[in-house]
């Protein structure tokens, strides 16, 4: 087998420790993202930083402008507000798909997802208010298993790229999960009894109930802050 030349392995830790950072709140919405400073926090090439942008640039994480360079994604109301109109119609569709066409690994994967979710804690022990890295990255994992069965796979990546800009909303979340009169585990747990009895109509009807229930609420906690959720 050949061995990846040590560049491609640098810059795919790059991507990986930068992008870790942005979800986890450690750099902020709207931050600039400096070649110098990537290079001296990530020990690494300006190229390696460079290509790692790149990647997250392409994933919604980033934003490149002309004279102001990288950025973290900002987060505004008239972004979330866009962005979960998208959601709801690529992402309902693309369940819908998923459920005609999946298989059983599909199935398989799906639920060992959702037995992951379920088992992990939702609160984070250093940050009560927010989600933990843990369950974010066990939520996106069920939901993109729900939708992997789907066969088309520009619709795919684009739902996908959907969802991990949506993440930084739910990174950013005060309130998310917080709801007393709100049962999150059951609306997760209805989406994947839907998707096995193979209810392509019921599974995205719920998709989209749940994916502008959680925009409202990241909505309605920042009504105060026009600029970041």
């Amino acid at each position: 087998m050949a061995r990846e030349p040590a560049g491609n392995t640098r810059a795919e830790g790059v991507y990986r420790d930068l992008r870790a950072d942005i979800l986890g709140g450690r750099m902020t919405p709207g931050q600039r993202l400096k070649f110098p400073e990537l290079s001296e926090r990530y020990s690494t090439s300006v190229g390696a930083a460079r290509e790692a942008l790149t990647r997250l640039t392409a994933e919604g994480l980033v934003k490149t402008k002309p004279h102001l360079g990288y950025t973290v994604t900002p987060l505004s109301h008239e972004d979330l507000a866009d962005l979960t109109k998208a959601r709801v119609e690529i992402e309902s569709l693309v369940l819908r798909l998923s459920v005609f066409e999946g298989d059983v690994q599909w199935e398989a994967r799906a639920v060992a997802a959702h037995h992951l979710l379920e088992r992990t804690p939702l609160a984070d022990p250093d940050a009560p208010d927010r989600p933990s890295d843990a369950w974010s990255e066990a939520h996106a994992a069920f939901h993109l298993a729900l939708l992997d069965g789907c066969s088309n796979r520009r619709l795919l990546t684009t739902a996908r790229t959907l969802r991990e800009e949506a993440e930084l909303y739910l990174r950013w979340s005060v309130t998310f999960g917080d709801e007393p009169d709100r049962d999150l585990p059951g609306e997760h747990k209805a989406l994947l009894d839907a998707a096995l009895s193979r209810n392509g109509e019921l599974a995205a009807e719920l998709l989209r109930d749940h994916i502008a229930h959680t925009a409202q609420l990241l909505i309605s906690c920042a009504e105060d802050e026009p600029n970041q959720v």
